[in-house]
């Protein structure tokens, strides 16, 4: 993935097939963090916690299928994902990559907590858990690529 073209409103990035691919599949994988994994407080003694956990949750899964629906229409849309004869062509607005980086990171956090939460130790890998552990260092491999392209931008 590499920055070819960035204005103040727009990042263009060129990608080879294989990347094209990749980050097409792996942003399919959104959301990834389980619904119940947000809590709204570790302690038990806010007043009415269930009701108040019942409306994160709603709130949550809200922004989640809003999230959704705009991460469709950017992978359907030809004028910001386009293919090319190389590969893909993916063109963001600034506040579009912040947003995608959001997406990345649910996916990849996500995956971690599917694996098991494992430490800095690469967890000993099985048939079950390898899409899991390729997702997460997937979405991780094209987060960094935006940050340093947005580090480049400054």
């Amino acid at each position: 993935m590499k920055l070819i073209q960035a204005t103040r409103s727009r990042l263009v990035f060129h990608l080879g097939q294989r990347e094209n691919r990749l980050l097409r599949q792996v942003l399919k994988l959104y959301p990834r963090v389980p619904s119940a994994h947000q809590k709204l407080s570790k302690s038990s003694r806010l007043p009415d916690a269930e009701a108040n956990q019942r409306l994160l949750d709603e709130a949550l899964a809200e922004r989640r299928a809003e999230n959704k629906k705009h991460l469709q229409a950017l992978l359907a849309d030809p004028r910001r994902f386009a293919h090319t004869e190389t590969g893909g062509r993916l063109s963001l607005s600034p506040a579009e990559v912040e947003w995608v980086l959001q997406v990345l990171n649910d996916i990849r956090v996500g995956s971690w907590i599917i694996l098991g939460s494992p430490d800095e130790k690469r967890p000993e890998l099985n048939e079950r858990m390898a899409p899991d552990f390729a997702a997460m260092e997937t979405a991780g491999y094209f987060e960094v690529q935006l940050l340093e392209a947005l580090r480049g931008e400054t």
